[in-house]
C-alpha cells in the first residue's frame, strides 16, 4: 500500500477516560467519533481531509474490536448513500470528503438525506478546502447546507473544541433528526494540541445488528405525499430543536469583557487568526484573553437569534468576519437585529475583502480599521505600512504547482508535445489530478476541465471532421467517475475521441490511496482490476496499453496512431508506470537500510556532458523535470551556460528518453553507483580509472605539446 501509515498514531486512539492525548486535529476527530460511539464510517480522500481516510484504514482492526464498519468509498456520493443507514435505525454515522467539490458529487445523496431526515446521528466531516492553498475553485459549504438546511459546525481549531463538536454534531443531529456538517479548514485538520480523553465507546447498535431487524418508514423516503411534508417538518419541527439545542448547549462561546460600545462576531475556524490579529494589535494574548468583546460561531448556521440580540444589544458596530462571499451570515445578522429592533451597525465586507482568504494580515488591517471608526483611542498605530502583496512579489518569485521529480505523468507530455510538432495544435480536455499540471510551463497543455473523472465527457462535444479531441483522465478519476461518465458515455455515443487514462498504481494526488487498479497487495480492499478490462468491458475495441511512460518514442507514436487511425469511436491509450513519489517513499528506507547493513545495493544516477551539450536546453523545455538547471560553460569560446542534473535526480530516465524521441543532443549519460561493492566491482572501478587517467594524461601532453 502506498497510503501514509498512522500505525503508531493510531495506538493513542486506545486511550481511555482521563488519559491525555496529544496529536493532530485529524486523529483527534477519529478519537471523538470513537468516543461519541460511531457505527460506521466511511468517505472519499481529498484534501484536507485525506489523512482523515488514511487514519481510518490505519485504525481498522479498532474499529471491529469496537464493531464499526469502516468503508472506503467509490466516491462521495457512495459515501453519502451510507447515511442511509441512520435514516431508521439509532445509528451513528460520519462520512467525510473534500468541499465543496465532494459535496456537488455528493448532493443528490445528501438532498434526500436532508430532506427524509434521519433517527440516528449522522456527520459530514467536510475538509472545506477554502484559500490561497486551495486546489479548486473558490466556494463555500455554507451555501450548501442552507440550500438543503444541514447544519453547519464550525469548531475552533484547537483540539477539545473540535472534539466536543464531534460528538455534540450527534447529539444536534438526533434532536432536530437532521444530518449535521462539520467543516474543517486545512490549519484546523493538522493543529497539534492535547485534551483529556475519554472510553471509547461501542456502538448502542451495530449494522450488522440494524440489518438483522429491518425497519422502513415510508414517511422518511422521498417520495409524494411526504416530500411535500418534509419541507414544512424542517421549518416547523427540525429548525427549533436544533436551535433550542445549540442555546441550551452553550455551543457558541464568548470571550473579552461582558460591556463594550463595539464587538467582535467570528465564524469558529478563524478565532485563532482573529485573536492573532487582536494579539498584534495589543488587544489580546496568546492565550485569547480578548480586551474587545467576541461572540465566536462554533455553529454557523443555524444562527441563535436570542445569542445575537445579547450580543449586539447596547453596541454602536459589531464587525463580522466571515471569510468567502457571499455573506450569508452578514445578511442573516442584519435581518435579525432588524426585525429585533436593535441599530447596532453590523460592518464586514464594507471594510473586509468580499473574497479571498482572511489571513492574519487581512484581519490585522480589517480590525484596525474597524477601530478606525469605531473605537480611534484603541486602534494600532500604522505608521510603518505592512508590505503589499506586490512588493512581496518582487522578491519572493511565483511557485506554480509542478510534477514531482521522476513523475511518470511527465514524459506522455512530452510526447504530446512531439505529436503537436508534427500534427499541429491538440484541443486537450484535462481532468483534476496530477496531470492536470500540464496546463502550466513548459508543457501548456490543457484546454479546459470540468472535474474529477470529468475528462472525456468534457471532449464529448468535439466532433470535428479533421483532427480529433484528447482528453485526459487519472487512475483515481476513472473508478471514480470515468468510467461511466466519460468512457460509457463515449462509446453510447459513438464519440470519436482519444482518451488517455494515466495509471500511476495509486490515487496519487490525494496521498497514494490505493485503489481498485492497484497492483500492490492490500489485506482490506481487492486491487488488481486492470483498467484495460474495465474499459474494454464498455464496449470500447481501440484500446493500446503502454506499461512504461518513460519509454517517449513509444507514447508518442501511440498517440500519433490514435489520432490518426481510420477506425471510428472512442480510442483509449491506458499509460502506466508507477507514481515515484511513492516508489521513492517505499524503496528508498529499504535501500538506506541495506546500505547500512552492508548489502550491495545499485542505483542509476543520469548525467549531462558539459563538452557535448550545445546549450539550447530544449531538453529542459520539453521534459521540465526540477532536477534540470543550469550552470556555467566550462568552454571558454562558449557562453551560453550548458544544462545540469542536480542531485535531485531519481534515475527515471526521462531526460534521456525525451532527447532521443525529440532527436535533441546526445550529451545525456546514465551512471551505475554501487554502494558496498564486492571486490571484484573494486578491482575492476581500479582498473578502469588508471586505464581512464593513462589516457586523459596522453591527451594533455598532446595539448601541451602543439602550445609549444
Amino acid at each position: 500500500m502506498a497510503e501514509r501509515s498512522f500505525a503508531k498514531e493510531v495506538e493513542k486512539l486506545r486511550l481511555a477516560d482521563g488519559e491525555t492525548f496529544e496529536g493532530e486535529g485529524i486523529l483527534a476527530v477519529t478519537k471523538g467519533l470513537l468516543q461519541a460511539g460511531v457505527a460506521y464510517v466511511g468517505g472519499y480522500q481529498g484534501s484536507p481531509i485525506s489523512h482523515l481516510m488514511d487514519v481510518f484504514a490505519d485504525a481498522d482492526p479498532l474499529l471491529r474490536e469496537l464493531g464499526v464498519h469502516f468503508e472506503a468509498n467509490a466516491s462521495e456520493a457512495a459515501a453519502a448513500a451510507m447515511l442511509a443507514a441512520s435514516v431508521n435505525y439509532p445509528l451513528r454515522g460520519a462520512v467525510a470528503w473534500k468541499s465543496v467539490v465532494g459535496t456537488n458529487v455528493a448532493s443528490d445523496a445528501l438532498s434526500n438525506i436532508a430532506s427524509g431526515g434521519v433517527t440516528g446521528g449522522a456527520l459530514i466531516i467536510v475538509g472545506e478546502d477554502y484559500g490561497e492553498g486551495s486546489s479548486i475553485m473558490q466556494e463555500r459549504t455554507h451555501a450548501f447546507a442552507m440550500k438543503s438546511q444541514m447544519w453547519l459546525l464550525d469548531p475552533r481549531p484547537n483540539l477539545p473544541s473540535i472534539v466536543a463538536m464531534v460528538e455534540k454534531g450527534f447529539e444536534l443531529s438526533e434532536v432536530s433528526n437532521t444530518p449535521v456538517m462539520l467543516e474543517l479548514r486545512v490549519r484546523a485538520c493538522h493543529v497539534t494540541g492535547s485534551f483529556v480523553a475519554k472510553d471509547n465507546v461501542r456502538p448502542a447498535m451495530t449494522v450488522g445488528e440494524a440489518a438483522a431487524n429491518p425497519k422502513r418508514d415510508t414517511n422518511r423516503i422521498v417520495l409524494p405525499p411526504a416530500n411535500f411534508a418534509h419541507e414544512h417538518e424542517k421549518i416547523e419541527r427540525r429548525w427549533p430543536a436544533a436551535v433550542n439545542f445549540v442555546r441550551d448547549s452553550h455551543l457558541n462561546e464568548w470571550f473579552g469583557p461582558e460591556r463594550d460600545e463595539i464587538g467582535i462576531i467570528v465564524q469558529g475556524g478563524l478565532f485563532n487568526t482573529l485573536n492573532r490579529a487582536l494579539e498584534l494589535s495589543g488587544l489580546s494574548d496568546g492565550y485569547g484573553s480578548a480586551q474587545l468583546p467576541i461572540y465566536c460561531l462554533n455553529v454557523t448556521y443555524p444562527l441563535v437569534p436570542e445569542e445575537v440580540t445579547t450580543f449586539c444589544r447596547g453596541k454602536k458596530a459589531v464587525l463580522i468576519v466571515e471569510e468567502g462571499q457571499p455573506e450569508f451570515i452578514e445578511h442573516e445578522l442584519n435581518t435579525m437585529l432588524r426585525r429585533a429592533g436593535i441599530d447596532t451597525c453590523i460592518v464586514g465586507k464594507d471594510i473586509l475583502p468580499r473574497a479571498g482568504e482572511y489571513t492574519g494580515q487581512v484581519l490585522c488591517d480589517g480590525v484596525a480599521t474597524f477601530l478606525d471608526k469605531w473605537s480611534p483611542e484603541r486602534a494600532p498605530d500604522r505608521s510603518m505600512p505592512a508590505p503589499t502583496d506586490t512588493e512581496l512579489a518582487k522578491e519572493v518569485p511565483p511557485r506554480p504547482a509542478g510534477f514531482c521529480t521522476g513523475c511518470p505523468e511527465r514524459p506522455i507530455f512530452s510526447a504530446m508535445k512531439l505529436v503537436q510538432r508534427e500534427l499541429g495544435e491538440l484541443h486537450v480536455s484535462a481532468d483534476i489530478g496530477c496531470h492536470l499540471f500540464s496546463i502550466l510551463p513548459p508543457f501548456h497543455i490543457g484546454n479546459t476541465t470540468m472535474g474529477y473523472g470529468l475528462g472525456t465527457a468534457g471532449a464529448s462535444a468535439f466532433k470535428p471532421a479533421g483532427r480529433r479531441a484528447v482528453a485526459m483522465m487519472g487512475d483515481g478519476g476513472f473508478w471514480h467517475n470515468g468510467l461511466t461518465s466519460g468512457i460509457g458515455n463515449a462509446v453510447f455515443n459513438k464519440d470519436d475521441t482519444v482518451t488517455i487514462i494515466v495509471d500511476n498504481g495509486y490515487s496519487a494526488a490525494t496521498g497514494g490511496q490505493d485503489i481498485l487498479s492497484s497492483r500492490a497487495d492490500n489485506p482490506r480492499r481487492k486491487t488488481k482490476n486492470p483498467i484495460e478490462r474495465a474499459v474494454r468491458g464498455m464496449g470500447v475495441n481501440w484500446v493500446r496499453s503502454i506499461n512504461r511512460t518513460y519509454d517517449v518514442t513509444a507514447m508518442r507514436d501511440t498517440l500519433k496512431e490514435a489520432l490518426t487511425s481510420r477506425e471510428a469511436g472512442p480510442k483509449v491509450i491506458v499509460a502506466s508506470s508507477e507514481c515515484m513519489l511513492n516508489l521513492q517513499r517505499r524503496e528508498k528506507p529499504l535501500r538506506a537500510r541495506a546500505e547500512k547493513e552492508g548489502r550491495r545495493v545499485v542505483r542509476d544516477r543520469f548525467g549531462i556532458d558539459p563538452e557535448t551539450c550545445t546549450g539550447d536546453h530544449a531538453c529542459i523545455r520539453l521534459s521540465g523535470c526540477p532536477s534540470l538547471s543550469v550552470r556555467q560553460n566550462p568552454d571558454p569560446l562558449r557562453q551560453d551556460p550548458v544544462t545540469h542534473i542536480d542531485q535531485s535526480c531519481v534515475g527515471c530516465g526521462n531526460c534521456g528518453e525525451v532527447s532521443h524521441a525529440a532527436v535533441l543532443c546526445p550529451s545525456f549519460y546514465r551512471t551505475r553507483i554501487v554502494s558496498n561493492p564486492g571486490a571484484f566491482e573494486r578491482l575492476l572501478d581500479s582498473l578502469r580509472r588508471r586505464i581512464i587517467g593513462w589516457f586523459q594524461m596522453q591527451h594533455e601532453r598532446a595539448i601541451a605539446a602543439r602550445a609549444f
